[in-house]
């Protein structure tokens, strides 16, 4: 039975991947189940010849998109060697191999002054300094969400523009204004191999938004992983139902 939400927006499972697609795929939520920590994720043995028969059928125009540092990514999903998004975008490894960063960004590190006496005074709050994002993470003390969105949504007006307070499952990201997951896969749709491909965006996250919304001018297709608002066209329950489309895609 397909699985609807239309109040929500999405609504039904998407289409298998067909041979004229392009993948972008989210890490966190989407191909692996959240962890108390970014640290304590379990990455399946099998995730990375999943993602290789994928780029193979597809002709290497799959790329995994996160919030991640492309530092702490790669080795995750070693030994798959096709393009990575990390930092919502901040750096991107090509196909190729080439590695791009953005530059660098002095409000990012006048966030992470502002926000490190606030992640210090309360236990079970971790500020992760990724180099070109922030991440506010309060997995381990949930009753101090709003304390932590008000924060992060201070350091934010305090960068006069410069940075953007994104809320995400359990963290809040503090992104640089012009750094974003829909930019990084515009940038990647437009080279080869994904060039001239219908490209497929799965997220679970307010963190993806963007990406969907950029998938909808591409004239692409929208995936969101989980319950929520979204502005996505298809839904998959959890982790395990986006290994499920995926496996029968190959």
């Amino acid at each position: 039975m397909p699985l609807a939400d239309t109040a929500a927006g999405a609504q039904g499972r998407p289409p298998l991947i067909a041979a004229g697609n392009s993948l972008f795929l989210d890490f966190d939520g989407t191909l692996v189940e959240l962890a108390p920590t970014p640290a304590e994720v379990h990455v399946p043995a099998s995730l990375p010849t999943l993602l290789a028969g994928l780029a193979t059928r597809l002709d290497g125009a799959v790329a995994v998109v996160s919030g991640r540092s492309l530092a702490d990514l790669a080795p995750l999903l070693a030994p798959f060697a096709g393009a990575l998004v990390g930092q919502h975008g901040h750096e991107i490894r090509h196909a190729d191999g080439r590695v791009v960063h953005a530059a660098a960004d002095g409000a990012v590190a006048a966030g992470r002054r502002a926000l490190l006496p606030f992640a210090g005074r309360h236990r079970g709050i971790m500020l992760e300094d990724k180099g070109g994002t922030i991440a506010l993470h309060y997995r381990g003390a949930p009753q101090l969400a709003e304390e932590c969105r008000g924060a992060a949504r201070e350091a934010a007006a305090a960068s006069a523009g410069g940075l953007r307070a994104i809320d995400g499952n359990q963290v809040i990201e503090l992104v640089p204004r012009e750094v974003g997951k829909g930019g990084a896969i515009t940038t990647l749709a437009a080279q080869p191999p994904f060039r001239g491909r219908v490209p497929v965006f799965v997220g679970d996250d307010a963190t993806d938004e963007d990406g969907f919304a950029a998938l909808a001018a591409l004239g692409g297709i929208s995936v969101k992983v989980g319950g929520g608002a979204t502005a996505a066209r298809y839904r998959l329950a959890d982790v395990a139902a986006v290994w499920n489309w995926l496996g029968r895609s190959k």
